[in-house]
């Protein structure tokens, strides 16, 4: 299985899971398209865009599950990253915790 993750706040998904969909965040219902990353690229992404943010939630999706509307496009100094141009299904979703903030930034250990 391949996994690859959303960073999301967690009023955010509350939402999801109570409309039994992801239809995105504000950013990517600007963009077009759900943002992901691969576990390779979570701890940046968190930096880059959720600095400071506590109460957030890691998403891990079974890539798998998303069929040909995922995508994995360049961004960041040309790494592919995983773009969904669909609705996220919570079946695809293999897990949800916590993303603890600590002094030194957001604390991935035993999460990815």
């Amino acid at each position: 299985m391949t996994l690859i993750y959303k960073i999301i706040s967690a009023p955010e998904w509350r939402a999801a899971e109570a409309a039994g969909v992801f239809h995105g965040a504000a950013i990517d219902l600007a963009d077009g398209y759900i943002h992901f990353s691969t576990a390779d690229q979570a701890s940046e992404t968190a930096a880059k865009h959720f600095s400071g943010q506590s109460d957030l939630l890691l998403v891990a999706v079974d890539a798998g599950k998303l069929g040909d509307a995922l995508k994995w496009e360049p961004s960041r100094g040309g790494a592919l990253f995983p773009h969904l141009y669909a609705p996220l299904s919570l079946d695809a979703v293999a897990r949800v915790a916590p993303l603890p903030l600590r002094d030194w930034g957001h604390d991935f250990r035993d999460l990815l």
